[in-house]
This record gives C-alpha cells, structure tokens and sequence, in this order.
C-alpha cells in the first residue's frame, strides 16, 4: 500500500503530463497555478509525518536488539542452570564438567548468531527507510525544480513582449512627432518655437 506521499507525488507526475505544452514549444507547458500549488501545499503538509513514519520504523532498531538479547539471556541462564543441576551429580561429574561446557559455548554462539541477525535486519531496514526518504526528498526537489524553472521562464517572456510593445509604441511616436508638429502649427496660429521644441524633446 503506498503512502499519501506517494499519491500526491504521483498526482503532480499526472498533472503535468496533462497540460498543454506552450506555442511552439515541445518542453515548456502551460500550469495551472493554482492547482499545482495545493498539491505541493499538502506534499508540504505531508511530509513530516511520513518522515516521523520512517523514524518510528528505525526506532525500531533498538527493540529488535532488546529483544534478542533478553532471548540470548535466557538461553545463556537455562544453559547454566542445565550445567550447574549436572555438576551436581557426584557420578559423572567429569562428564557433567563438559556437558556443561558445551551446553555453554552453544548457547553463546546461537546467542552471537541471534545478536549479528538482529544488528543486520535493523541495519538493513535503517538503511531502506534513509533510502527511501532520500528518494522522495528527490523527487519533491525536482518537481520544484521544474517548477520554479517554468515560472522564471514565462516571467521572462511576459517582461520581454511588454518591453516589445513598448518600444513599438514610442517609435510609432517618434514617427508621428513630425506629422503632429504641423497639424499643431495649421490649427493654432499662436504656435511658437517653445512648443515646437517640446515636439523635438519627444523625437530625441
């Protein structure tokens, strides 16, 4: 069963596959502001909880380890307590002195063995949950990427075509100055030089 983390993420991968790619583009599309923002607004939410999720699971570590060593214990008490009711028995006592012995050294070796499988599953599932985050991490990372990336692109491209048609629109001034002059100077005798270089102000 996946995490929500997982859906949402998958939820952005299926967004952006959908949308319409710009005019004349075939890697730049076309985003919905809004509705990309709500879902990184609750992969933001999300996030630490998952992230509270994987600690929980290494947290675990430790109760594996406690566990298998009260089970190591154990094994080590009854081994001896094995050892101590055969040395007791006057009859075979060099036997009961080996026994013993061996009932000993293989309760710590499968004691030993308990403790190194223990300390590998712990290990392997701490290294699966940093792993796992990590991945995730990257790919919350490359979708803001992308996304900052396709909003600094579409700014640009808005600044540039309003700088276009401002500088279309104060050369078509500087053509009309002229025509403006004259037509000033027919309809207001009272025209004079001042305003006339007013006209030639806006020329430059």
């Amino acid at each position: 069963m996946s995490s929500r983390i997982e859906q949402i993420i998958e939820e952005i991968e299926e967004y952006v596959d959908s949308c319409k790619y710009q005019p004349l583009s075939t890697t730049k599309i076309v985003v919905n502001k809004e509705e990309i923002e709500e879902l990184l607004r609750e992969l933001r939410l999300k996030t630490p909880d998952e992230i509270k999720r994987y600690q929980k699971i290494i947290s675990n570590k430790d109760a594996i380890l406690e566990d298998a060593q009260a089970k190591a214990d154990a094994m080590i008490a009854d081994a001896e307590a094995k050892a101590q009711e055969l040395v007791t028995e006057h009859e075979v006592m060099q036997r009961a002195y080996a026994q013993a012995n061996e009932t000993i050294n293989s309760a710590n070796k499968q004691a030993q063995d308990i403790l190194d499988n223990a300390t590998q599953d712990a290990n392997n599932i701490r290294l699966s949950a940093i792993t796992y985050t990590d991945d995730m991490m990257a790919t919350i990372q490359g979708v803001i990427t992308s996304t900052l990336e396709d909003a600094g692109s579409k700014y640009k491209i808005f600044i540039d075509s309003l700088q276009s048609c401002n500088d279309v629109i104060v050369s078509n001034r500087r053509e009309l100055a002229p025509q403006t002059a004259q037509a000033a100077a027919y309809s207001n005798p009272s025209f004079d030089m001042e305003e006339e270089d007013g006209l030639d102000d806006l020329e430059d």
